[in-house]
């Protein structure tokens, strides 16, 4: 099925659907995005992917023509007569009807052989960064995400050191994975329409992470580093050595009259290591 304007009005309306804006239901109705997508995304037949909100299907079918097979998890359970019917021909594609965020993926998974296991989703802004957190917290063995996003929330992933999107999301990202941008995404191509254009961005995992003596010490630094972004260092880390702080940091020749936005990774790695 050709996913065009016309055609996911169509769906809608046959099954007298209205989208959801508390879900983030945006639709889109632009096949060329989905194939550039699918096509980045190098899946093959040994990949399990991951789909987080497949909405009515039209990443999910491209989907399960390349992989192994795609689980899917959608937390609108009103989608499912949609979904039984575009998905009819395919016996690779399981949906559990359940918010992601409180399921046991690791089990969900367990059944499934694959070499390679991949995220691939449209998700709404709201639940972006949570969703990225439940995968590195809950330790999925997940080896690349392509995923949508608001534009605004992609750009603080992929942020420049010294620009105003870098912030401990930035740093904590970069810790965990290469990040790269695929493409700029109109908000024109979605039904509805939302207020904001969108960007597509991928995760690779790092094979090997960057070396910490205490990963929560670090987390824990990182944030309260951006606390007060426009603070300095040595206001945002009054409760910290600050003697060992200024050590590393004179290095590079900063010192603790420096903000957050301009210490890159290695060197918070390297304060964390030093405290």
């Amino acid at each position: 099925m050709q996913y065009t304007p016309y055609q996911v009005k169509k769906i809608l309306d046959k099954y007298h659907f209205n989208t959801k804006k508390k879900y983030g239901q945006n639709f889109i109705i632009d096949e060329n995005i989905i194939n550039k997508i699918i096509d980045k995304s190098l899946i093959d037949n040994t990949t399990l992917v991951i789909e987080i909100g497949p909405g009515i299907g039209a990443l999910t079918t491209k989907l399960a023509k390349v992989a192994q097979n795609v689980l899917c998890y959608e937390i609108d359970k009103n989608l499912k007569d949609i979904l039984d019917n575009v998905l009819t021909e395919y016996n690779n594609v399981e949906i559990i009807y359940n918010d992601f965020l409180k399921c046991h993926v690791l089990e969900d998974i367990k059944k499934y052989q694959y070499k390679k296991l991949y995220i691939v989703a449209n998700l709404p802004y709201y639940i972006t960064t949570p969703i990225i957190f439940k995968v590195i917290e809950d330790n999925l063995p997940v080896d690349k995400m392509i995923i949508m996003v608001q534009k605004e929330v992609g750009d603080r992933f992929k942020a420049k050191l010294g620009t105003k999107d870098y912030g401990s999301l930035t740093v904590f990202l970069n810790y965990y994975y290469e990040i790269n941008k695929i493409m700029d995404v109109s908000r024109n191509v979605f039904i509805p329409k939302p207020n904001v254009d969108s960007i597509v961005v991928e995760f690779i995992k790092k094979k090997q992470l960057p070396s910490l003596k205490n990963e929560d010490l670090f987390f824990k630094l990182v944030k309260d580093s951006f606390k007060q972004k426009r603070k300095t260092l040595k206001n945002n880390l009054k409760g910290y050595d600050l003697v060992k702080i200024n050590e590393v940091l004179n290095k590079y020749n900063l010192d603790l009259q420096v903000r957050a936005e301009n210490l890159s990774l290695d060197i918070f790695i390297e304060i964390a290591n030093n405290l």
